[in-house]
C-alpha cells in the first residue's frame, strides 16, 4: 500500500491511498486542478478513483470537490451529519455522495475502509482505518484529543498518519484572538507537538513502524520543531518518521511489518 500526501495543513488537505489495485482520495481541501494535476503527476487517472474519503466538512477538507464531481462522477463517503452538510451546500453533488457509518467497514475489492470517530469542533468528524496488501494505514488528523475508541483503531497499524498541529508555546505567544486560541488548545480542536509525541510513542510501542505527521500550522508551528519534538519521544523504538508539507508530495511506503 502506498500513502501520497498532496497537501496537509490549515490551507488545505489531501492524499491519495493506493493498494490492493484499488485508489482513494482521503479529502479534497485543494483545489479540483491541483487534485487534478497531482493525481497525474502519479499516473493516476482521476476518473480511476474508487472514491473519497471526507473526514469533516471544513472547507480545508472539502473545498475541491464541488468542481472535481462536476468533471467527475465520484462516489464521496462522510459520515452521516457532514454527509448531510455537503448535501446542503453542493447541492448538484448530492448523487454522489454516500454515508460511511463509523466502525462498518467498506469494501473496494481488496482494499477495506473503516471510519472511526475523532473528536473535533463539527458534529461529526471521522479518521480512517485503510487495509490492503497486507498492511494497515491510520489517518487522523483535526484530533483535540487522544481517545481510546482512537487508539483502538489506531492498534496495529503499520503506518500512522497523525496531527502536530502546533506548538503551544507559539500559540499562545502568537495573534491569534484568545477564542480562537481556546478553540484550538481545547478537547476538540487540535493535538500540539506534545500531544502527538505521546500517541506517536504509544503507536510505535504497539509496533506501528512509519508515523507521518500532518496538518502543521503555518503560524503556530516549525516543521523542523514538530519533528525534533516528536522525535525525542520515538527514541528507541527504531519507527521512521515523516513531516507532511504543507504544500508538496510526499510518498510513503506501507510495508506490513507489525507483530
Amino acid at each position: 500500500m502506498r500513502l501520497t500526501v498532496f497537501a496537509s495543513g490549515s490551507t488545505g488537505n489531501c492524499a491519495l491511498v493506493r493498494g490492493g489495485g484499488r485508489s482513494v482520495l482521503l479529502d479534497a481541501g485543494i483545489s479540483a486542478r491541483r487534485i487534478c494535476a497531482a493525481l497525474q503527476a502519479e499516473g493516476a487517472d482521476p476518473a480511476g478513483l474508487d472514491g473519497i474519503l471526507i473526514t469533516h466538512e471544513h472547507a480545508d477538507h472539502v473545498s475541491g470537490l464541488n468542481v472535481l464531481l462536476k468533471r467527475f462522477p465520484l462516489p464521496v463517503f462522510a459520515p452521516g451529519i457532514a454527509a448531510d452538510a455537503l448535501r446542503r451546500t453542493l447541492p448538484g453533488a448530492c448523487a454522489y455522495i454516500r454515508t460511511v457509518e463509523p466502525g462498518r467497514p467498506l469494501s473496494f475489492g481488496c482494499m477495506t475502509v473503516t471510519a472511526f470517530p475523532t473528536p473535533h469542533d463539527v458534529a461529526q468528524s471521522v479518521g480512517y482505518r485503510i487495509e490492503a496488501d497486507g498492511a494497515v494505514l491510520t489517518a487522523a488528523t483535526d484530533t483535540g484529543c487522544v481517545t481510546d475508541d482512537m487508539l483502538r483503531y489506531f492498534s496495529g497499524a503499520d503506518a500512522a498518519l497523525i496531527e502536530a498541529n502546533h506548538d503551544v508555546s507559539m500559540l499562545l505567544a502568537g495573534p491569534y484572538p484568545a477564542y480562537l486560541k481556546k478553540r484550538i488548545l481545547s478537547d476538540r480542536g487540535h493535538l500540539s507537538n506534545a500531544e502527538c509525541t505521546f500517541l506517536a510513542a504509544v503507536l510505535a510501542r504497539r509496533g506501528t513502524r512509519t508515523i507521518v505527521l500532518g496538518h502543521l500550522s503555518r503560524q503556530n508551528n516549525i516543521p523542523d520543531l514538530a519533528r525534533r519534538t516528536v522525535c525525542r519521544g520515538l527514541e528507541g523504538t527504531g519507527a521512521a518518521l515523516y513531516v507532511a508539507p504543507e504544500l508538496g508530495r510526499l510518498d510513503v511506503e506501507v510495508e506490513p511489518c507489525c507483530v
